[in-house]
């Protein structure tokens, strides 16, 4: 705002520097109050969260300003990381006087405060956020032959038709068990690394490919063995080589809350020879697991039997994943991937997380660690503990729902400055390297297929139905000139683009695990191909695309613009996610621009760009 009412924090008038803040840094506050309320004092009240800490910091009155009084004072951000708490009290001379929060004045004793993060400067790679992210769910990505499921754990089958739909139903006993397999091979991506390296990919995001009975791969058996379905750790390691040959790195994704209950830790079936907690009190790894009536009863991920829960704090499991000279973090970070991504980080503890990140910067200092947070992970609170994910010890990013949840909501017909405001929410909560390394996306493994969301009207009521559904033609022409818009904002908006394997085919599916269905190689949509390998292309290109500073330029209704500056660039997003044309005038310094998608030259007149945008149509302003 260029003239805040009283206090906003997102005003350097207001509070400088904007954002989170380093430990040590001096902030200053300066409150505005309108001269005619009377106020003679200001203080500055703080919570620090960690420290348990409550004070008050009292603000100078500097004196007039025009219509307004201002009070000013320098707050000393503390040595350590710190989630501050904060709010004004103001008064009079004798002695009536209010509270200032979020929400405006109040006397009522209740508060909104505002929220100052403070972190720890430590070093993040910047190759992650810059870069283009590819995830990939290895059982359907690429078959190469008919791998043989004899002598594997679990009783898996096979697709022989690479285009069958996943099986969704229970069996007999009514579990839904993910024993069907299609064949997907670490052999197989690499023969696609050139079709992703034309996709302008930079980060292979592989869901987890350790040995599994299940097609996902979350309930691991054995962490230091790949499924032999996927091949072999030389395959592994020649993906990784092949990868780097074109610029690529791999990042793993790390299931360590939980393991399966068929793993050779557990081994509650017997499939392994060796004695697992479930076998006996005296197996070597009894203690990694929570029992309250031994074995049938135990700590389990969200109750899920299968899914025993670890006790993380068990010395064994943490020299076995994190500290040991061979521990699972590290040994695969030498065996060629450049980072893990953390499966359901808010279920480990801080201090796992910190060591994790302490193994890797050991091991591979330039290996990037991200962390599955579904909210805001600034402020998360998890099994009543708030975390820490981002103040400079354990993630360096994390996936960011936050961002696919407003950018949803404005394609679906919400308001663009809506969309603004949560995005500023993150940029002024997170430290600046964590916003930058965002793990931003329109789907995942977790969530129904974008495509399917943006053009179904309405979602069938069984999963038979679900199972079955494809939309219509019209249904589809509505949802790929949407996703076009989508795939605009998010290659060029901070963070690292993440593409879910296949939506650039055109993929449909609603909920898991009809959204992890084979890649249709030779039936992809070619058209909507061609976007994203544009989007690589411009996002590759362009350093102000991969680290420029955000400039919000309008948002309202359905028009989303702004721009990305840095680099001696500008590049601006305009899009209009509506059936109607909009027409819109933007400030404008400097040459006449030209949109990239197009090639068209905009012309520029008296300092401002007229611009007009058909239904569902955008530009990439350069100038």
């Amino acid at each position: 705002m260029s003239e805040p009412f009283v206090f906003d924090p997102r005003c350097d008038a207001c509070k400088d520097p904007f954002g989170a803040v380093p430990c040590g840094t001096a902030v200053t506050f300066r409150c505005r109050p309108l001269a005619s309320e009377g106020f003679t004092h200001c203080a500055l009240v703080l919570f620090h969260e960690f420290a348990g800490e409550i004070r008050e910091l009292e603000l100078t009155l500097e004196g007039p300003a025009g219509d307004r009084v201002c009070f000013a004072g320098v707050l000393p951000a503390p040595s350590a990381p710190e989630l501050i708490w904060y709010r004004f009290r103001l008064w009079r001379e004798d002695g009536s006087g209010c509270v200032l929060d979020k929400s405006g004045y109040r006397s009522d004793g209740r508060t909104d405060p505002w929220q100052l993060t403070v972190y720890r400067e430590s070093h993040t790679p910047d190759w992650f956020g810059a870069g283009i992210t590819y995830q990939i769910f290895p059982d359907r990505f690429c078959r190469l032959s008919l791998p043989d499921t004899k002598g594997l754990i679990g009783h898996r089958w096979l697709h022989r038709d690479w285009d069958d739909t996943p099986e969704w139903r229970p069996d007999p006993d009514g579990e839904i068990r993910n024993r069907d397999f299609f064949g997907g091979s670490l052999a197989g991506i690499t023969s696609k690394l050139d079709y992703l390296k034309g996709l302008g990919v930079t980060t292979l995001y592989l869901c987890p490919i350790f040995e599994s009975a299940s097609n996902h791969r979350y309930n691991t058996a054995d962490y230091t063995r790949i499924d032999p379905m996927l091949g072999t750790e030389r395959d592994f390691r020649e993906l990784c080589a092949q990868a780097a040959r074109r610029g690529m790195r791999v990042l793993l994704d790390g299931v360590f809350n939980h393991t399966g209950s068929q793993s050779v830790y557990f081994n509650a079936d017997g499939w392994y020879p060796t004695v697992g907690a479930a076998q006996s009190k005296d197996s070597p790894w009894y203690s990694w697991y929570r029992f309250h009536h031994w074995p049938d009863s135990y700590d389990s991920w969200w109750g899920i039997h299968t899914l025993p829960a670890v006790e993380e704090s068990a010395p064994s499991y943490v020299d076995f994943i994190i500290e040991n000279e061979d521990s699972i973090i590290r040994r695969w970070l030498r065996a060629g991937a450049a980072g893990w991504r953390l499966d359901v980080a808010d279920e480990l503890p801080d201090w796992f997380l910190e060591r994790i990140r302490a193994a890797m910067e050991e091991t591979k200092p330039d290996s990037i660690l991200v962390g599955e947070v579904w909210e805001d992970g600034s402020n998360k609170i998890s099994y009543s503990q708030r975390r820490r994910y981002l103040l400079g010890s354990e993630t360096h990013g994390l996936m960011n729902y936050p961002f696919r949840t407003a950018l949803l909501a404005w394609l679906r017909g919400g308001d663009a400055d809506d969309f603004r405001e949560a995005m500023e929410t993150l940029r002024e909560n997170y430290p600046p390297a964590a916003f930058y390394s965002a793990m931003n996306f329109l789907g995942t493994h977790d969530t129904p297929r974008i495509l399917t969301l943006l053009g179904a009207r309405e979602t069938p009521a069984s999963k038979g139905e679900r199972a079955g559904y494809r939309l219509l033609p019209w249904e589809r022409a509505e949802a790929i000139a949407r996703l076009r818009l989508a795939a605009l904002v998010l290659y060029t908006f901070p963070g690292s683009p993440m593409l879910y394997y296949g939506d650039e085919a055109g993929m449909e599916g609603f909920e898991d695990p009809l959204n992890r269905g084979p890649f249709p190689w030779g039936d992809e949509d070619t058209s909507l191909t061609a976007w994203f390998t544009r989007m690589g292309e411009l996002r590759c290109a362009h350093p102000a695309l991969q680290r420029g500073a955000l400039v919000w330029r309008y948002t309202a209704g359905p028009l989303l613009i702004f721009s990305r500056e840095g680099d001696g660039e500008r590049l601006v997003t305009a899009a209009n996610a509506s059936g109607e044309p909009r027409a819109v005038t933007l400030s404008w310094s400097g040459s006449a621009p030209r949109d990239l998608l197009s090639g068209e030259a905009i012309p520029c007149s008296g300092g401002s760009v007229q611009l007009t945008l058909p239904p569902w149509g955008c530009r990439l302003l350069l100038g």
